[in-house]
């Protein structure tokens, strides 16, 4: 992989060895982080429960300037983050310290902002960060692509150049990024050496529809109700612009797969679950989902009603 040398939460685990945690009335060891060779990380923070911690556009600005602020101090390359409502993604190259510290420091400032402004005392962020290594090139780039579409995938906007409260706008943006970010001319050399070449490579790439699988909000933390589902649904058949009725037509297959998918990846709910919700035949749902986590090696996370 490319380098370059690029210059209170008390649920943040800092240190790499187990520590003993209280599970079910009794004791278990948590296994420590597995760290990257490349160190290279695709890490995401959860809010508490959870909580809307950056619903607001200052909570939000606020962690990406505690995120620049300590990748100053730390020594850090920050290759692209993303922040939600609940949750916020980041791809950091760590240098002098570990990503246990690296997070701890930025988990902790952003805690103690947090509770300051809503005068509250408590946890911020849900257990310790989590984590995933990236190994080379094509994973990175696959990433931060992944990362950037998070509003896309939650329907939020249609576009990931849409939205303000990512890195994307660094990268369309050459120039203001590279005094930001010079990290960035990383990614992009990856498409090509030439920044003109490298940037449409990069927007086209951007825009793929995929189903890359890297760590997200757990689907056992995440279930939605009838009415989340409901309205998840009327906002894909208006982007699509198509009736549930016309859905189920056999012409429209791709759409339907597409929302059963998406609806199993995000919702939570079960294969029998879906097909009651959107009306279309349980066998039909099950071999799209079976299909689907096949693909992605996700059989482990089927639903025992869906094997």
């Amino acid at each position: 992989m490319k380098s370059r040398d690029c210059q209170g939460d008390g649920s943040f685990d800092i240190s790499p060895f187990f520590i003993i945690i209280l599970h079910r009335g009794g004791l278990m060891p948590r296994k420590a982080r597995i760290l990257s060779e490349s160190e290279v990380y695709h890490v995401m923070l959860r809010g508490n429960e959870r909580k809307d911690i950056f619903l607001e556009e200052e909570n939000k600005q606020r962690i990406i300037d505690t995120l620049l602020e300590k990748r100053k101090k730390s020594g850090f390359s920050l290759y692209a983050y993303c922040v939600m409502n609940n949750h916020a993604h980041f791809i950091i190259r760590t240098k002098d310290e570990p990503i246990s510290i690296v997070f701890k420091r930025i988990g902790t400032s952003y805690a103690y902002y947090y509770n300051n402004k809503h005068n509250r005392v408590g946890h911020v962020f849900q257990d310790r960060f989590k984590s995933e290594n990236i190994a080379d090139d094509k994973y990175l780039i696959t990433a931060v692509r992944y990362i950037h579409n998070n509003p896309v995938k939650a329907r939020i906007c249609q576009s990931a150049m849409n939205y303000k409260w990512s890195s994307i706008d660094l990268y369309l943006n050459y120039e203001k990024g590279l005094l930001l970010l010079p990290e960035i001319s990383d990614v992009l050399s990856i498409f090509s050496d030439d920044i003109s070449i490298a940037k449409t490579k990069f927007i086209e790439f951007s825009a793929q529809i995929s189903e890359d699988m890297f760590i997200d909000m757990d689907n056992e933390d995440k279930k939605m109700d009838r009415d989340m589902v409901t309205d998840y649904i009327n906002r894909y058949l208006e982007e699509i612009k198509l009736s549930l009725d016309f859905l189920k037509k056999r012409e429209n297959e791709a759409q339907r797969a597409r929302l059963i998918k998406e609806l199993a990846s995000v919702s939570g709910l079960s294969g029998r679950q879906i097909s009651d919700i959107i009306g279309i035949n349980r066998e039909t749902v099950r071999k799209v989902i079976v299909s689907y986590c096949q693909k992605n090696r996700l059989l482990d996370k089927l639903s025992p009603l869906d094997k």
